[in-house]
């Protein structure tokens, strides 16, 4: 399978694998559920070998259901997986040996499970002075950050569930955004120190947090307040900065968001919809004008567009650049057609063997897309590989699949 493939040929046959901008960096990943394996798998596309650690048993975020149940495959593309029980003596030399070799350590455990294996920065620094090491964490130094943090908590806690409901009923966003986010700056964290390696020669220890990471997305509203002195409202309750910026209800009951923020569009919206009758009225000359008169306006709208049918708008809209968006559930994205003609989607293979089509890294590169290289790892798959590259004889490697708790002597 090509490492890329292009956006004019969803099938790709260009640069190949070794072309990847991170080919040759080591990453050991020791992490679960979301913002770590986010970090990783962002390393894993743009061409790092990524070892996922994981226990005898996997990672239990393999196990997890109704909501969770997309996690694993989602965010472990691109990554082996070595299988080592850590709370024996062998397992834990053989993660320091290979801690040896690498470049990048990602972990996202509790605070202080890290400093009592012996994996905390300090101690592996002194092994390998070259490793950069990434921890994602609930907050970063501070008074918070012994608190264990959920993307709800840090989404309660940063304003941006607050800003999401409506008054009195602060509601998290539908996604994992600050797990996901917070992993992106962990990956951005380390090209940065991968890249100051180069005159350094040494390795640095990156931090990203939940909390601060959502209080950047909370950003533009403490700066609504601090530029107004107006506390900003929620989103159902905000003033909106334009008239015409909401979901409508067409015909058959569907609903599509249309938005008009320039008197170009407003004009246009009005032409598509034969409402000449608007750009006539004084009351709605400019667009502080129409937001003064937003709850009649939209009200006239509505009634408007409820008898036209979302197909018809679509093509007056897109050639008049009137921004719009039907109103789309995850599940349907697999047939959306952007997605699709765009090579936005990649058959992923998963370690049952089946295929479901994933979405990549909303990135490109030369025009390109970064794919999946290889199969979700089954548990411990690459684990003699990894360990014999290491050293270990088939003995030593059964001996730790035994649950054996005596390193081998390479190990040490």
């Amino acid at each position: 399978m090509n490492a890329y493939s292009s956006t004019s040929d969803p099938a790709g046959s260009v640069p190949q694998q070794g072309a990847l901008p991170l080919a040759g960096i080591r990453v050991i990943e020791l992490s679960h559920m979301v913002m770590g394996p986010t970090c990783g798998m962002i390393l894993g596309d743009l061409g790092a070998e990524v070892i996922k650690v994981e226990p005898p048993r996997g990672d239990g975020t393999r196990r997890l259901l109704g909501t969770g149940a997309g996690f694993f495959r989602t965010f472990n593309r691109n990554k082996k997986s070595v299988a080592l029980d850590l709370d024996s003596e062998a397992g834990l030399a053989a993660l320091h040996k290979l801690v040896d070799t690498a470049d990048v350590f990602v972990e996202n455990f509790k605070p202080g499970r890290m400093a009592s294996l012996g994996l905390d920065y300090a101690s592996l620094r002194e092994r390998n002075p070259k490793l950069i090491y990434v921890s994602h964490k609930g907050f970063l130094s501070g008074p918070y950050e012994h608190r264990l943090a959920l993307d709800e908590v840090v989404q309660m806690m940063a304003g941006l569930a607050y800003m999401t409901g409506p008054v009195g009923r602060p509601l998290r966003a539908g996604s994992s955004v600050n797990d996901i986010m917070g992993g992106m700056f962990g990956a951005i964290g380390v090209l940065a120190a991968l890249h100051e390696r180069h005159a350094s020669g040494c390795g640095k220890e990156v931090q990203s947090a939940l909390f601060e990471n959502c209080v950047l997305l909370s950003a533009q509203h403490m700066q609504q307040y601090a530029a107004t002195g107006v506390a900003p409202a929620p989103m159902p309750e905000r003033i909106s900065a334009w008239a015409v910026y909401d979901v409508f209800t067409l015909a058959n009951d569907e609903q599509m968001f249309i938005a008009a923020t320039g008197d170009g569009q407003w004009r246009a919206l009005c032409g598509i919809l034969g409402r000449s009758d608007l750009l006539a009225d004084p009351r709605l000359a400019t667009n502080n004008d129409r937001v003064l008169a937003r709850e009649w306006l939209l009200k006239t709208l509505g009634e408007t567009l409820s008898g036209f049918e979302g197909a018809a708008l679509v093509p007056l809209f897109e050639r008049d650049h009137i921004p719009f968006a039907s109103i789309v559930k995850p599940e349907e994205l697999f047939d959306d057609p952007h997605l699709n003609q765009s090579g936005g989607l990649a058959r992923l293979t998963l370690d049952d063997g089946s295929q479901t089509a994933m979405p990549l890294l909303p990135i490109s590169i030369d025009g390109a897309r970064l794919q999946p290289r290889q199969p979700i790892a089954k548990i411990g798959e690459h684990t003699a590989q990894v360990l014999r590259e290491l050293g270990y004889d088939d003995a030593q490697i059964a001996s730790l699949d035994s649950g054996s708790t005596q390193a081998p002597r390479e190990a040490a």
